[in-house]
């Protein structure tokens, strides 16, 4: 597959993503932490591809970006309201929230488990890919799996050149890590991965310690 790179700020690239989307192709897009790809949340082919072009094992779940607060209705079942704390205060932005998943969203984005990651971005460009869309985005970071985090188009490039159809370069991203996982299936929520946001200030918020993973 050739790899197509477009400007994210060219007249076209918001139409051409989500032409690659809707087709159930994967693409790569610049986020608030790091570059991300990116596919159709509800179509379990497309959701394969994003296994395959990270080489990314299967028993790893990867999670949704949503366009709106609104939107987490679209893939939880259930949200505590630790969730709901957490969300309203540090949405949108580098906070990823694990909740019980809807049925219908497909088994191998969830990996077997009940659960779902969902995360809205600091990022304009994506919540826009995602309103266009209409649902959301099944998304993980745009390298091979355990190489180093993407912080721009070439470095896209480098490790999944020819494994996906599209990346918009929207030049260096804001940071080079990827958001904070906590597990708010569990109370107090459980940390799965630190990253943008400290685990010191999700806990002077909440007032209490978080789990340990």
């Amino acid at each position: 597959m050739e790899t197509i790179v477009l400007r994210a700020d060219a007249p076209n690239a918001m139409q051409r993503a989500l032409e690659w989307i809707q087709r159930g192709e994967v693409i790569a897009l610049p986020t608030d932490t790091v570059y991300g790809i990116a596919a159709d949340g509800f179509d379990a082919g497309a959701v394969e591809k994003l296994f395959i072009a990270k080489d990314r094992p299967s028993s790893k779940a990867i999670m949704l970006l949503i366009g709106d607060y609104a939107d987490l209705e679209r893939a939880a079942a259930y949200v505590s309201p630790y969730a709901q704390r957490l969300a309203q205060r540090f949405w949108p932005g580098g906070l990823t929230l694990v909740v019980n998943a809807r049925a219908e969203l497909p088994p191998n984005l969830c990996a077997e488990t009940n659960t779902i990651g969902v995360r809205l971005p600091d990022a304009p460009l994506v919540r826009e890919l995602v309103r266009a869309f209409g649902r959301p985005l099944a998304a993980t970071s745009a390298n091979r799996s355990g190489g180093a985090n993407p912080r721009t188009a070439q470095d896209v490039l480098n490790d999944l050149g020819g494994r996906i159809a599209l990346v918009l370069d929207g030049g260096a991203t804001p940071g080079n890590v990827p958001s904070t996982v906590l597990d708010c299936t569990v109370e107090p929520p459980r940390v799965l991965r630190a990253g943008a946001i400290s685990l010191e200030t999700l806990q002077e918020f909440l007032g209490e310690p978080l789990q340990d993973a």
